[in-house]
């Protein structure tokens, strides 16, 4: 599954169609893209070989006149199963204004390019967006280990460093204004997001969840979690990068710079206990499907939802399932890959452009001067 998944991040650039709103009225942008191999110098790399990685994707609004066009799709295993956005290479970022910055956080096993939809739209309209690939849990990596499904609190750690880089990337940086920052999810992504908001990530909390609830789709996991699990408890106490880790696994994720986060069928809901849901003080927008028997609506995003404050929560209805929040697939990828089947009836495309509607309008609400403040 990870020479697949890696396959879908050099493939996987999504094309969606813009959805008419008075948000549109302004004028769209070309995309420009290009990714940066950021690392993170204050923490080693699973294999304790060097720093760790943050391969990161970058969406940006292109300067005017500056031509996009569909990109090649390369030879390999999912050659034409993703549909291609069109893209300025090589592009210069439009100058003349600061930007805001929206960070993207992929779900289990997956990759920034899942997102790509996303973070197409966001950048057509003014955004700057960022995603990166979670080391050791991330598809784009030649393997993933234990420790990536395990240390969930590295994750927001890996997201306030990637706003980090962006701020001081020279290209980037000096077009990001600093006090407009949001971070979007799907996913274990968007447990992630929500954590950088301020909930905190508790084990005991979902071990409880799920002794009561060993059926709920989030509790009885499939045959490779399980072996992760088993996995990194047979080098928990050896291991030193694991060790540095344990001993940060209870400090706040809360990054004061993210102003809003969206998140889409947010996982693990029950390991964020209410009190620490309650104490969330930022804009949070969560979407999931009713369909969704990955991970459940009722437990997940109806829990985040009705225990942060002023939260909004749009469950599409019907049949809409886990991965529609992931990329937008040709005939042929619905053919072949399971993550790009949907029940009977159920539009992707739809669905990802009122997704886009929703987060557009969420950030563009929200991500204000901070002098203006941020309205729910």
């Amino acid at each position: 599954m990870s020479r697949l998944v890696r396959c879908i991040a050099v493939f996987g650039l999504l094309i969606s169609g813009i959805f008419p709103s008075l948000a549109q009225a302004r004028k769209a942008f070309v995309v420009g893209l290009e990714t940066r191999s950021f690392v993170d110098e204050n923490r080693h790399n699973y294999s304790n070989t060097g720093p760790r990685p943050l391969e990161t994707v970058i969406w940006f609004p292109a300067s005017p006149g500056t031509t996009a066009a569909i990109p090649p799709d390369p030879d390999g295993p999912v050659k034409g199963m993703f549909v291609l956005q069109p893209i300025a290479s090589k592009a210069s970022l439009a100058a003349g204004q600061k930007y805001p910055l929206i960070v993207l956080s992929h779900g289990t096993s997956s990759l920034a390019y899942s997102m790509s939809w996303l973070g197409w739209f966001l950048a057509s309209h003014g955004y700057i967006v960022a995603g990166v690939n979670h080391h050791g849990n991330t598809g784009a990596e030649p393997k993933m280990v234990p420790q990536g499904f395990m240390l969930e609190w590295d994750r927001p750690k890996g997201l306030s460093v990637l706003i980090d880089k962006m701020l001081a990337d020279p290209k980037f940086g000096p077009h990001i204004d600093a006090t407009r920052v949001g971070a979007a999810g799907h996913s274990a992504g968007g447990a992630t997001v929500i954590e950088v908001a301020g909930g905190k990530f508790d084990v005991q909390s979902l071990a409880a969840f799920c002794n009561a609830h060993p059926k709920d789709a989030g509790c009885d996991l499939p045959p490779i979690f399980k072996q992760w699990m088993a996995d990194f408890e047979k080098i928990r106490d050896t291991d030193p990068v694991i060790q540095e880790e344990l001993r940060h696994q209870n400090e706040p994720q809360r990054d004061l710079r993210v102003k809003a986060v969206f998140a889409m069928a947010p996982a693990v809901g029950h390991a964020f206990p209410e009190r620490t849901l309650r104490a969330i003080h930022i804009p949070v927008y969560v979407v999931a499907g009713a369909g969704d028997d990955v991970v459940s609506a009722a437990n997940n995003a109806q829990w985040y939802a009705q225990n942060i404050p002023g939260a909004r929560l749009k469950i599409f209805p019907g049949n809409v399932g886990h991965f529609v929040f992931g990329s937008d697939c040709t005939a042929a990828g619905v053919k072949a890959l399971f993550v790009c089947q949907d029940a009977a009836g159920v539009n992707r495309a739809e669905i990802h452009r009122e997704t886009e509607q929703l987060a557009l309008q969420f950030f563009d609400r929200n991500l204000r001067k901070s002098d203006q403040g941020a309205t729910f």
